[in-house]
């Protein structure tokens, strides 16, 4: 679990169960509580459980008091309490949606053998607007063969997320992945959260089928990434399939050119540079990715001085446009744009993450010499995109590294390094 961001009021055990005990008429009671919920991860103690759970037993019916009870079901749930189990199994009957569905994944993160309460989560797939998504889910991860035929309706559920979980679930549950084609055309569906979510049920059934869908998917990098590394890491490690079957998808996937993504959506007139740039900033990165191939196809010339004027106005401190703009700025050859690109190579701050990869490819395709000391100097670092794209930006660059890093730790960079040498 990543714990960056965990504690970042450095609030101690003590003032934590103070916060998650304030009366709910207190001024700003609704934050405080919440902030004192989530902030006992932080401390796997019994005092903090017992204050957990002594806050869900709290029914109050007040919005504060309902928000603060789902952020402790989920803190018990990452503190693996279980002791707390009793707790949760009695928020399965409660009325409020989110209370069941932070207690059902709860009680997934904890396990449990006792199959009646397996029972009561897979009688959640017959009440109404629950969150099916995430108590199909869980029935899978338990392994739950007798929820089978309740999960079978939802395949042709309403609401895409909802069907994928069903029918990736029953895959697992049955061994049968006859309909998973059905999971991977999720990869160019108009909902950008369906889009999303069929990554995950496609790594869970192990579909190594998908790889090179995923890599063409007009999602986030960082989605796309994490499915592509996860299935490599099962399907090489159990012999099913072998570097050379995925090392194109991963090439693919850490160059992020627009042009090797399928577009979901599309155009019905030009637009103008200025709307492209806006493009960029969007939450939805199938509408990023086709913005930046009509650019690079459509504007070529203009496209460099726009992209730096909206990378000083604001793009410079949106890491999303900053990924983008760094991309592109490589893909249209802008020398001129050597220092910036250094400077986002550099850039350590968590949310641009990212874009030092971006870098790192952009580096190489602006051809600049200068950089492969720089790129050398970034083998040493611990994360994946970053070593992976500096490899192939000095090959680029004609200076092969592979030799370096042939005993990797990380068993993907490890991989391709022998079969290139190989």
């Amino acid at each position: 679990m990543d714990n960056r961001f965990s504690n970042i009021f450095n609030l101690t055990e003590d003032q934590a169960i103070a916060l998650l005990k304030k009366p709910l008429n207190t001024e700003d009671g609704t934050s405080e509580r919440y902030v004192g919920a989530a902030h006992l991860i932080n401390f796997p103690t019994e005092r903090s459980i017992n204050a957990l759970i002594e806050a869900i037993e709290d029914r109050d019916p007040a919005l504060e008091n309902r928000i603060a009870r789902r952020k402790a079901l989920e803190s018990l749930g990452r503190l693996k309490a279980v002791r707390a189990l009793p707790t949760l199994r009695a928020c399965l009957s409660d009325e409020d949606v989110l209370t069941v569905e932070n207690a059902v994944w709860s009680i997934g993160e904890i396990g449990t053998e006792d199959e009646s309460i397996l029972e009561e989560i897979a009688n959640l797939l017959g009440k109404p607007n629950q969150t099916y998504r995430v108590i199909i889910h869980t029935l899978a991860n338990f392994d739950y063969k007798p929820a089978i035929d309740r999960i079978k309706p939802f395949t042709n559920y309403d609401e895409e997320s909802v069907v994928s979980a069903a029918i990736s679930s029953l895959a697992r549950l049955t061994e049968d992945n006859s309909q998973m084609g059905r999971v991977v055309e999720f990869l160019q569906n108009d909902n950008i959260n369906a889009r999303r979510a069929c990554i995950q049920d496609l790594i869970d059934v192990e579909y190594y089928p998908a790889i090179s869908a995923i890599a063409k998917a007009p999602i986030s990098i960082a989605f796309r990434l994490r499915g592509i590394r996860l299935l490599a890491a099962k399907g090489i490690g159990k012999g099913k399939i072998t570097f050379g079957d995925i090392e194109s998808s991963l090439d693919r996937i850490i160059r992020d050119r627009p042009q090797d993504i399928e577009m979901v959506h599309e155009y019905d007139q030009l637009p103008s540079l200025e709307f492209l740039i806006r493009e960029l900033y969007h939450t939805d990165f199938g509408r990023c990715y086709l913005a930046g191939k009509t650019i690079l196809e459509t504007y070529p010339a203009q496209a460099p001085e726009a992209l730096l004027k909206t990378y000083a106005e604001e793009a410079h401190n949106d890491y999303g446009a900053h990924f983008h703009v760094v991309k592109l700025l490589g893909l249209l050859k802008h020398k001129s744009s050597y220092d910036l690109i250094v400077e986002a190579l550099h850039n350590d701050s968590p949310q641009f993450q990212k874009s030092r990869a971006a870098a790192a490819i952009a580096l190489g395709n602006i051809h600049e010499i200068r950089a492969i000391p720089i790129l050398k100097e970034t083998l040493n670092t611990p994360i994946f995109d970053l070593k992976y794209a500096s490899l192939l930006a000095l090959e680029q660059l004609g200076e092969s590294c592979w030799s370096e890093v042939a005993n990797d730790q990380n068993l993907l960079i490890k991989a391709k390094a022998n079969y290139k040498l190989s």
